[in-house]
């Protein structure tokens, strides 16, 4: 089983504010579509509940939600009630991806177990003001490849960098 997260921050480490994506970046979204896409993601339940109703279950993907509510369903969603649950589930997984889709809890909970195999981290060229924010982790652990370079322009508020975070 390979376990990757995937997250976009700005330049304080924000990733969202009221429990929604504070800026428009398409190329990125795509990047995160085209990515998670035909693998399995896991987010928790507030970030499910922020996707917007009519993508829900993200398509051409295995959704799991993650929550503590024993009473939770999410209709086409798998729902589990720890991270630890969700992993044994998928370790014998050789054919797809378990993609950490967030948030803020979910990130942090999967780099304290040490269960990430590799990171796509956008970084992006601006102060968004957010409540959440993308946990602490030590570079020393992980190598580091540039996977695009994006500029601001029409369609992009800000320019950004996707990177490619590697387990040493």
């Amino acid at each position: 089983m390979k376990v990757s997260l995937i997250v976009a921050m700005d330049l304080d480490r924000g990733i969202g504010r009221d429990n929604d994506l504070m800026w428009h970046l398409p190329d990125d979204m795509k990047f995160f579509k085209e990515t998670t896409q035909e693998h399995i993601v896991v987010m928790g339940r507030k970030n499910y509940d922020s996707i917007p109703e009519k993508y829900r279950p993200l398509p051409h993907r295995e959704n799991v939600v993650l929550t503590r509510n024993e009473e939770f369903t999410a209709e086409g969603c798998e729902v589990f009630h720890s991270l630890e649950a969700c992993l044994e589930h998928y370790k014998n997984e050789t054919e797809r991806t378990v993609f950490i889709i967030g948030g803020g809890e979910i990130y942090r909970l999967a780099l304290e177990a040490n269960a990430v195999d590799e990171m796509f981290i956008t970084h992006i060229n601006h102060h968004y003001g957010a409540d959440t924010f993308f946990p602490d982790f030590s570079l020393k652990d992980w190598t580091v490849a540039t996977v695009m370079e994006h500029p601001k322009d029409e369609r992009h508020e800000a320019s950004f960098t996707v990177l490619k975070y590697s387990k040493k």
